[in-house]
């Protein structure tokens, strides 16, 4: 057993907003030479590793503002316990909102908390298309609202500018740090921070175009005692902790036993690679809310059908739709009560199929990478080798033995993710 973590070894803590997006950040991190764990929910106790970084993982990014403050700021203490010199507040590319929040006032709870004046905000992730460019966010070559985001069933995205859609959520002036001042490096960023604190502007969306911004925004984030991002601004971090990359930030122990998938996104990206292992003669089961609704055991139905399957490779249980369908469902059985049907069904799978021996899973949509992990009761995860940008290989203990798991972003992933993360680990 390793000695506690010591408050000098700790150098930055992170608090997630969702479990996929977790693993998408500690990633970037990793990858940049931090050793992280992720941990699912607030630690009662200090961890017993040594790590860099620590990233807590909730599931706030739907539920009432209130309570993801509450939760918030819950990790936030926790964190500065552990002695975090830093603390970065994570969201998704896509940040994933309404008006109401709930990025505006988690990241104005924690500025309070800590009693900073300032803070960035930026969802720019290069290698997966997400760019900020004067302000408005693009994915891919299209505008955010032209991605299929605008179509989410619980967080639609109309707007693409960042600075209307956060001034919307906060009572602080929200401001730019634009394109020309990165650019031109750390000083011209820390200059651009003064003047816009002279104005009284208190949140600062940045632009990021390429990998290259966010290696030249890091070092002028290094005194700042919160940043607010999704993970790209991670991989200019580990510097400003003199850390370097290394192949033993991510090393797993090797992996064994069955294999399976679970996906109950809907994301346009999620739906190609359910299409594409489908396409690739590979067993899937779809789940049919209408028929959980009903009172069937759909879980148990689709383990029964698993089972025999399992010897024989991969197989795919999913509730992946299209926005047609999606909000045809919605309207039978409301928005929330749809998702969370679902979402029990999903998790009781999840216990299903490591009961009978499944120990590499994949697992994608933020909400349906939340049921999973609560179902199967895991507490912190080591963070291992990137199968594709923002999503990596994990490991974990639970009561059935040690598991491989992935928490894949919705949106992340090439078209053949499902069936390429198993062929990287094997």
């Amino acid at each position: 057993m390793n000695a506690p973590i010591k408050a000098p070894s700790l150098k930055l803590g992170c608090i997630a907003d969702d479990f996929t997006g977790a693993t998408d950040l500690a990633n970037n991190l990793v990858r940049a030479g931090m050793r992280v764990v992720q941990t699912i929910g607030v630690p009662s106790g200090a961890l017993d590793v040594e790590v860099d970084a620590v990233v807590v993982a909730l599931k706030s990014r739907t539920i009432a503002p209130a309570e993801a403050v509450a939760q918030s700021l819950d990790a936030l203490r926790w964190l500065q316990g552990q002695g975090a010199s830093q603390i970065y507040f994570k969201y998704c590319s896509t940040f994933d909102s309404t008006p109401q929040g709930n990025i505006g006032p988690v990241t104005e709870a924690l500025m309070a908390a800590l009693g900073t004046d300032f803070t960035i905000a930026t969802p720019a992730l290069p290698d997966n298309g997400r760019t900020v460019f004067k302000g408005y966010l693009f994915a891919g070559d299209g505008l955010l609202n032209e991605s299929g985001m605008q179509n989410h069933p619980l967080t639609p995205m109309t707007d693409p500018n960042l600075v209307r859609v956060m001034q919307a959520q906060c009572r602080s002036k929200v401001g730019l740090i634009d394109y020309r001042a990165v650019a031109l490096g750390p000083e011209a960023v820390r200059a651009r921070i003064a003047e816009l604190k002279n104005q009284g502007v208190r949140i600062a969306i940045v632009d990021a175009v390429s990998n290259q911004d966010l290696l030249r925004l890091g070092p002028a984030l290094k005194d700042l005692p919160l940043l607010t991002a999704g993970s790209g601004v991670a991989i200019g971090l580990p510097a400003n902790f003199g850390l370097a990359p290394t192949p033993q930030a991510s090393a797993l122990p090797p992996a064994a036993g069955l294999c399976a998938v679970l996906s109950g996104s809907c994301s346009v990206a999620t739906h190609q690679q359910v299409r594409h292992f489908i396409e690739s003669g590979r067993p899937a089961f779809v789940l049919d809310p209408l028929r959980i609704a009903a009172g069937e055991n759909v879980a148990a139905q689709a383990l029964a059908w698993a089972e025999p399957l399992l010897k024989n490779g991969p197989v795919l249980v999913y509730s992946t739709a299209k926005p047609d369908e999606v909000k045809a469902i919605q309207g039978k059985l409301g928005v929330q009560a749809a998702g969370e049907m679902v979402e029990r069904a999903l998790g009781s799978i999840a216990r299903g199929l490591l009961e009978r021996g499944v120990r590499q899973l994949v697992v994608a949509g933020g909400e349906t990478a939340g049921a999973c992990v609560q179902a199967l009761g895991v507490k912190q995860m080591q963070i291992g080798p990137q199968i594709d940008p923002g999503v990596p290989w994990c490991h974990t203990v639970t009561e059935f033995g040690p598991l491989h798991l992935t928490l894949k972003s919705g949106n992340f992933g090439s078209e053949d993710f499902f069936i390429k993360a198993f062929q990287q680990l094997s």
